[in-house]
């Protein structure tokens, strides 16, 4: 299974249509894809890696060979409830906890910072993008992930190394799941696999990332908003026998207090008197369904009706 591949270069020119077009389908019918030429600086994806790569090596693999998990799978024991990685999270937005990271470089904090600005602007991009493709205003997934006083949308990171692992079989990198929020944008590793979602009843390996790719997959907000046209996908990281992969997930999710609900356009009229749209459906028969679904959406879901021509 080749996954969809939107090349952002193209949106400015002749093929726009055409590149709007296979976003909308790798939303709708994938739920995952890849980003090129997304101008974000390919020098400084190459670097913040690197230096997060130097972040694991000094602070955090010893501590890790060392935990309670590996001991469990020394002794040749299936472990159903842990996963096979080491982690720690970054908040940009609102507010970033950058300096509180233990052990942090300057040159990591700042290499990072550089990348978020522009991952942002990248988010921003594609929620605006779906937002079109769903024949809604621009800024509709902006504005729902924001609070009511406009606060939003937050932007973390999740920064993983899945190490490698002695007993692949005996544990899983992540846990199969879903993802929680909106838009996730992940610079992962160009040389280690082991990200999977799961398609049309199988698991399809995502390989790793070359020519400074983006991948992104749509969480369970984007489900919602959408009255379930975009799909949230179940995926899993397996762990590797050879090669220490990473991670770095971007969550561009909502703020904790907006209210999430479907489009209102997108919504399918529900709650209406059978005989009030047999009425409307006698006087527009031979006209588009649509307005006509739009017309009984607006009568108030159901509460104004007529006993007439109900059968």
């Amino acid at each position: 299974m080749t996954i969809p591949v939107i090349d952002f270069s193209t949106l400015n020119g002749n093929k726009r249509s055409e590149t709007m077009a296979l976003l909308h389908e790798a939303c709708q019918k994938w739920g995952f894809f890849m980003i090129e030429n997304h101008d974000i600086d390919a020098r400084l994806t190459e670097k913040v890696k690197k230096l997060v790569n130097e972040y694991y090596e000094k602070n955090l693999k010893d501590g890790f060979y060392k935990s309670e998990l590996v001991k469990t799978l020394e002794k040749q024991e299936k472990t159903f409830d842990k996963d096979w990685e080491t982690t720690f999270f970054i908040w940009h937005r609102p507010k970033s906890n950058i300096k509180e990271i233990p052990n942090i470089s300057d040159e990591l904090c700042n290499t990072m910072d550089e990348y978020i600005a522009q991952l942002i602007l990248l988010a921003e991009k594609l929620s605006e993008l779906m937002s079109e493709n769903l024949g809604l205003e621009k800024t509709f997934i902006k504005k729902s992930f924001s609070s009511p006083n406009g606060i939003g949308p937050v932007m973390g990171t999740k920064v993983a190394k899945y190490p490698e692992c002695p007993n692949p079989k005996l544990v899983r990198g992540l846990r199969e799941h879903t993802d929680a929020g909106g838009i996730i944008l992940l610079l992962q590793d160009d040389k280690v696999g082991g990200l999977e979602f799961y398609k049309d009843g199988k698991w399809v390996e995502i390989p790793p990332s070359k020519n400074n790719a983006i991948f992104v997959n749509t969480g369970d907000q984007i489900e919602v908003l959408s009255n379930g046209l975009y799909k949230s996908v179940v995926h899993r990281v397996m762990p590797d026998k050879d090669g220490s992969r990473l991670s770095m997930a971007s969550f561009y999710n909502p703020i904790g207090d907006a209210i999430i609900a479907p489009a209102p356009k997108l919504l399918y009229p529900s709650h209406y008197c059978y005989g009030d749209y047999l009425n409307l459906y006698g006087k527009t028969k031979f006209g588009e369904k649509g307005p006509r679904f739009e017309a009984i959406k607006n009568m108030g879901n159901g509460h104004a009706h007529t006993n007439n021509n109900i059968v």
